[in-house]
């Protein structure tokens, strides 16, 4: 099994807006970090390399991030001990603050994109019914043998 994540951000600016450019600027490099990090296996993304222009639930100012790793220790290399900590750490400058879920986790098949659809619905269930093993956070770090449990 691998480990999908996907996570959203409401942009506080048009994503051409001067005030959110050094995130836009810096998503090639970003991307490019978690492609050469170990774990990695995939992410989505649309014909310009990155997935700002995928819209979700019905509201322009919401980005998108799915991606397909390993397991929960390579997505947390990645997010905490590259890079793009620099850039989550100043999240608060460029996007609102969610007060629901924002990002959600769960095991899928080896070989298995998520669509966007699959995402959405896995976050839908995290906020409504709290962590388990069908969608979780970093809070719960469900295994793989905790969902072979529910199946």
């Amino acid at each position: 099994m691998n480990l999908a994540q996907l996570n959203i951000a409401k942009a506080k600016y048009a994503l051409d807006a001067p005030e959110i450019a050094e995130f836009i600027n810096n998503l090639e490099p970003i991307n490019a970090i978690a492609e050469i990090s170990d774990g990695f296996v995939w992410r989505l993304k649309d014909d310009s390399g990155d997935a700002t222009d995928i819209k979700v639930m019905d509201d322009p100012d919401i980005i998108v991030n799915i991606s397909v790793w390993q397991d929960i220790e390579s997505l947390k290399n990645f997010m905490f001990r590259t890079h793009h900590i620099d850039f989550l750490k100043r999240k608060q400058e460029w996007f609102h603050r969610i007060p629901e879920d924002s990002y959600v986790l769960w095991w899928i098949p080896v070989n298995h994109r998520p669509t966007i659809e699959e995402a959405i619905e896995r976050l839908m269930h995290l906020r409504k019914q709290g962590d388990s093993p069908y969608a979780f956070t970093f809070k719960s770090n469900f295994t793989e043998a905790d969902l072979n449990q529910i199946n």
